[in-house]
């Protein structure tokens, strides 16, 4: 066997054992998923670790696996959860991301809603003038050539997590990342997420 296609091979089985990790143990950050199933494999290499599409592509897989009927319906509920919590706040210019937009979300997953204000206190005096509870935190990112702190507000509806991070309208036009080398965050407006849910209910054929 070649050196390459062992890597390769130590590569999938880190990346299927991270998406085992995330759907069963409810563990939404790819960082430590990452390193659970290093350890687990003992890969010491951390040189080769999957990215995070490759352990996409592995949760993906493992869901239609093991749960396809429990992952959809749970999928659909979330769907549904967001795009009426974005059509509340609308003002905001809401925009879904993560596991509830690329498909994934599972048992424990948070929705994940970027907005976009002139004023982060505008949002929060919205979530406190609607007695609103939430928490909050901030999350650092990768826009404009550097890292940024930006604010987040933790609220939970009905049992749902649901995640608002707040940013500036200029950044509406500038690519996100979690990191300088990773691929730039997905999302999707109001009206795309509607049209995801409406894919998402259409009876399987």
């Amino acid at each position: 066997m070649s050196r390459d296609r062992g890597r390769n091979d130590e590569r999938s089985r880190i990346a299927h054992l991270a998406a085992r990790l995330m759907a069963e143990d409810g563990i939404e950050d790819y960082a430590l998923a990452k390193r659970k199933a290093a350890r687990q494999a003992g890969a010491p290499d951390t040189r080769q670790l999957p990215t995070n599409e490759e352990i996409d592509a592995a949760l993906s897989s493992h869901r239609q696996l093991y749960r396809p009927d429990e992952q959809r319906a749970r999928l659909l509920e979330l769907r549904r959860k967001a795009l009426k919590v974005m059509r509340e706040l609308a003002q905001f210019n809401p925009y879904l991301t993560g596991s509830v937009l690329n498909g994934n979300a599972g048992k424990y997953a948070d929705i994940d809603i970027q907005l976009f204000a002139d004023n982060a206190k505008a949002v929060e005096l919205y979530l406190i003038d609607r007695q609103i509870p939430y928490k909050s935190a901030q999350v650092r990112l990768y826009a404009e050539d550097k890292f940024q702190t930006f604010p987040v507000f933790a609220v939970n509806d009905e049992g749902i997590d649901i995640l608002f991070t707040v940013l500036a309208l200029r950044d509406l036009r500038s690519p996100l990342k979690t990191s300088p080398e990773g691929k730039a965050i997905d999302r999707a407006k109001l009206r795309e997420v509607a049209m995801l849910l409406a894919e998402t209910d259409a009876p399987l054929t």
